[in-house]
């Protein structure tokens, strides 16, 4: 082989240190890289603080983040004390090494090489072990906050008669001890049995004791520590029966205790609780006797405890004495449960009526007349009307409006001040509709939406589109004077760099491009060149760096969805999936409710936000899923309704549920976050409304906590469930409806939200539910519920849209409205209890082949057996009840479906006809008036009537004496009249 050192066969290779140049190369490319690393971490940091004084909520984050640093440092520090302490102790207790066994030759060459770097080794373990303690522990800032800023409910659980707030604020954070306490006695036994090891204080193979004396008392009491903090958890296991789950036949995620509960486990956690003391004053001994023989048996004692006491026990007890007379053993807890579960989610006030399912009255003009009074019914689906907005009032590409749009309530004709259901829709800016996407464009050009568009919910025109009470750019109607720029929006995702140099585009029309710089204090000034380099790192943009657009005066907007913000500045609230916007004192203003939530009420069943709030809507909108959609809740206040100014973006946190402690501890936490809800302005007020999610956490759990008796609820026997949607097919729970309606015991319709309900695995009607969802009045809040009779069936949701689809006449129109490219959409199944019954209502839609969008064209109704599928609700309406046109409230979603009166050349035709086109005129107006002036239209209706047949006359006279003529004789005798038209 050659001789790679040289040798006399050839040259030696010197392998020499790399020349200074190259040494100085690699420190300062190593130099740059630690600087890199730094200043990445400082731009999420400062940029983070940065956004947070921006919104005028620093409080938040510096809270936020000295409650974190601290507990970083605390329960690292106390972690690597832990086992840098024992590490230590068990170095000190070593043996002399006098006579050298195998073993202890073998080791002696790892004590050897460890020797010189002891420190060095002690300090990187307990670093190392401090730092994952610490970041662990920095985690539990909700918890910390919780328990040291915890109030009282007031209410105590009926097990252990203590206060909510023990479960729900203590003994979270107990737990965490505990843990914490667990992990330190586990890596403090582990390093101090390998320390042992090393130095010989404890042997595997070598003849003799397997211990010292001193390692034998050292690993005794450590080991003692942890069998002590057994007996705590065994102590606090006791109490955590009350907010324990577990599967129950009678509904899932049951929480607290049942029969085996407080009469096997909780004796046996006592029992054990004892056993782990005894125990542990064994292990502790040790340091006196120096044996572990009694501790080994101890220990030994207390695990066949656990499995005998704590295992096989209860199931003993559960199967002899609970499950052959479950209903008297489970009824007292089940009591408990139905009282805490309706207390923890305010359905505690539900009021459910028996509903008979079938009306009595024979007089049809009568329910003719009731049905227009029992609801406005909302014609125009906020969830399918979106595209009509999209292609009417889109008007440049690069708007948009949401996939579902939102149902507000906005004055009559912005007049009367007497509210009318309202769909409304921002004109949000859409980045994939700018003509040239580019940098400049996308950030710098293109930053904002404009206007609001707003139609009436009860009507359409002719041709079945949208009443716009709101509409065009700028955006004009009854809204008033407002502040139009959108900077702020559901779809508004990525950021924007406004106010500096270059000029935004505001709007576009027929003169041209229209240029705007903001003038709003939102955002953060990227003036200072650290700001610009920290936002660079942060984006990963480097041109925000360099560019030649940002100067003097440039802000940079971002996290501008309502949602994102709202969250954002309140990280322990939990945001409801919808987001509304609303005009308010001249400004556009996002609405967002928010809840508090725990899981620690005792007794309260559980429920899973994301699935108990998923309906057929979220199935196709992720965005209007809820935030935090996998928490596990029992308990939920909608305690706080935000709002985001879709201009400023400034956030505003209201205190709404004045008696939640949940919120009141939050508030002690974050002082000066929340303000009064005495602030909120009444023109704010009118806006507020139920909140949807909540509604659906609340009908799921009403569901089955309808009942209060124990035995009905063990049987099952009334268990309902929310229908699928009829109208989509997937799957998914019909989603609830924001409708102005009245129910029995209401005396005129209020802002509602509704819903229905069908037996379990059962398409029949079994209940409707409402809530009155209108701020500011007296009921707001209040739950009614109308009970079917079960030994009746009424048609459900699903029923009655197969009943829809299954009449021949109906699957007609259907096929003959959906052939060549059209398609049929089918609207809200509205439901409207009427005289004992049901009334439903579902508006039809059709997207023509060359119409992209949907348009109204027919009208599905049908109450007590009878369908009908008509033009116009008015007509599907009269239709059902066999009612009297002429005698009925004329609708006010058909706009003007009556033919005017004709035109003719003939003088004295010509001067009936004015006459008629008079009478016309004043019906119109009589019926537009709010209320409507029968008196006036019945008068209107009989000049009509003469002034047709006098032109009638006049041209059959013409005809007779061969006077010169058109047809206008003829089109008077064929123009119906309006008692006879469909919107009579």
């Amino acid at each position: 082989m050659p001789d790679r050192g040289g040798g006399p066969t050839g040259p030696r290779i010197r392998v020499g240190r790399p020349s200074r140049r190259v040494r100085t190369l690699l420190m300062t490319l190593g130099v740059l890289a630690v600087l890199g690393m730094a200043f990445t971490m400082f731009a999420g940091f400062w940029t983070d603080w940065l956004w947070y004084r921006s919104v005028n909520y620093s409080s938040v984050f510096t809270t936020t983040l000295w409650t974190k640093i601290g507990l970083f440092f605390v329960f690292g520090l106390l972690m690597a004390l832990a086992v840098g302490f024992n590490i230590w102790l068990a170095h000190r207790l070593r043996p002399p090494l006098s006579a050298m066994s195998m073993e202890q030759q073998n080791l002696d060459r790892y004590r050897m090489g460890i020797a010189p770097y002891k420190k060095w080794l002690l300090l990187g373990v307990t670093s190392l072990v401090g730092l994952i303690a610490g970041a662990s522990a920095s985690g539990q800032w909700r918890t910390w906050l919780m328990w040291v800023n915890g109030v009282p409910f007031h209410q105590k659980d009926p097990q252990f008669h203590l206060d909510v707030s023990f479960y729900a604020f203590d003994l979270p954070w107990y737990r965490f001890l505990l843990g914490f306490g667990f992990a330190a006695a586990i890596l403090s036994v582990i390093a101090a049995a390998l320390t042992h090891y090393l130095y010989g204080g404890l042997r595997v193979t070598s003849p003799g004791a397997r211990a010292t004396a001193a390692a034998t008392g050292h690993l005794s009491v450590l080991l003692g520590i942890f069998v002590a903090l057994k007996a705590v958890a065994y102590w606090l296991d006791r109490y955590g029966l009350a907010v324990k789950s577990s599967d129950f036949k009678a509904t899932d995620n049951w929480t607290g205790l049942r029969y085996v509960d407080a009469n096997a486990y909780l004796p046996a956690k006592t029992i054990l609780f004892c056993i782990a003391v005894i125990c542990a004053l064994l292990f502790f001994a040790t340091l006196w006797r120096r044996t572990w023989q009694l501790p080994v048996i101890g220990f030994g004692l207390m695990v066949l405890s656990a499995i005998l006491i704590g295992g096989l026990y209860p199931a003993i007890v559960q199967k002899f004495q609970v499950q052959p007379n479950e209903q008297a053993k489970e009824a007292p807890y089940v009591e408990k449960n139905l009282k805490a579960t309706r207390d923890a989610y305010g359905i505690d006030d539900a009021k459910v009526d028996e509903y008979a399912g079938k009306s009595n009255t024979t007089d049809k003009t009568k329910l003719r007349d009731d049905a227009n009074d029992a609801a406005s019914i909302r014609l125009m689906d906020p969830n399918v009307v979106s595209p009509t907005f999209q292609q009417l009032q889109q008007i440049r590409n690069y708007y948009a409006f949401p996939t579902n749009l939102d149902v507000d309530r906005y004055g009559k004709d912005g007049k009367d001040g007497k509210d009318q259901d309202t769909v409304i829709g921002l004109r949000e800016l859409n980045l994939n509709g700018i003509p040239k996407n580019n940098w400049i464009n996308d950030h710098f050009r293109y930053t904002h939406g404009y206007g609001v568009v707003a139609a009436k919910g009860t009507e359409v025109d002719s041709q079945g589109r949208p009443v716009f009470t709101e509409s065009d750019l700028p955006s004009k109607g009854d809204l008033g004077t407002y502040q139009q720029r959108v900077y702020y929006g559901e779809k508004t995702t990525a950021y924007s760099i406004v106010g500096g140099p270059q000029k935004e585009i505001d709007y576009s029309d027929d003169t041209g491009e229209k240029t705007f710089s903001y003038t709003g204090k939102s955002g953060v000034n990227l003036s200072n060149p650290i700001n610009r380099a920290a936002y660079a790192v942060a984006f990963n943009e480097p041109q925000i760096l360099y560019s030649g657009a940002i100067g003097e005066g440039s802000r940079i907007l971002y996290n501008r969805t309502p949602k994102q913000r709202v969250e954002a500045v309140a990280p322990w609230l939990t945001i409801d999936g919808d987001a509304y916007p609303a005009v308010v004192g001249g400004k556009i203003q996002w609405i967002v409710d928010a809840y508090t939530t725990t899981n620690g009420y005792p007794y309260a069943s559980r429920t899973t936000l994301g699935d108990t709030t998923a309906d057929s809507l979220t199935a196709t909108n992720n965005s209007r899923a809820v935030v935090a959609q996998q928490n596990q809740v029992n308990y939920i206040r909608n305690s706080v309704k935000a709002t985001v100014d879709a201009y400023t973006g400034e956030v505003k946190l209201y205190q709404w549920d004045t008696k939640d402690p949940v919120l009141k501890t939050w508030m002690k936490a974050f002082p000066g976050t929340v303000e009064s809800k005495a602030d909120i302005s009444d023109d704010l007020m009118a806006h507020l409304r139920y909140p949807q999610d909540l509604f659906k956490v609340q009908r799921e759990l009403l569901s089955r906590y309808h009942v209060e008796d124990a035995q009905t609820f063990l049987s099952g026997s009334e268990v309902w469930q929310v229908p699928d949607d009829p109208t989509n097919k997937s799957g998914n729970a019909v989603p609830p409806y924001y409708l102005s309606m009245k129910m029995p015991d209401q005396s005129s319709q209020v802002f509602s939200l509704t819903t229905t309900f069908t037996p379990n695995g059962r398409d029949n009607l079994s209940a409707f539910m409402t809530v009155d969802a209108e701020a500011g009045t007296g009921d707001y809040g209040k739950i009614r519920i109308l009970k079917l009779p079960t030994n009746t069936t009424v048609n459900g949701p699903k029923q009655v849209q197969s009943q829809f689809n299954s009449k021949p006449d109906i699957a007609e129109t259907i096929s003959l409205l959906s052939r060549g490219d059209s398609e049929v959409e089918y609207g809200n199944l509205l439901a409207v209890p009427l005289d004992g019954e049901l009334l439903y209502v579902e508006p039809v839609y059709v997207r023509g082949g060359g119409l992209k969008y949907p348009l109204l064209r027919k009208v599905l109704v049908t109450y007590g057996g009878t369908s009908a599928f008509e033009d116009t609700l008015g007509a599907a309406l009269n239709k059902v009840f066999g009612a009297d046109g002429a005698t009925t409230k004329p609708p006010s979603d058909e706009g003007d479906t009556t033919t005017p009166p004709p035109t003719s050349t003939n003088p004295t035709v010509q001067a009936a006809l004015n006459d008629a086109q008079k009478a016309f005129d004043a019906g119109q107006e009589a019926l537009n008036k709010q209320p409507i002036d029968w008196e006036a239209y019945g008068k209107a209706q009989k000049d009509l009537e003469a002034a047709l047949k006098r032109a009638e006359d006049a041209q059959a006279a013409a005809d007779k004496s061969g006077g010169s003529g058109d047809k206008a004789g003829d089109k008077a005798r064929s123009s119906p009249s309006p008692s006879s038209s469909p919107s009579g």
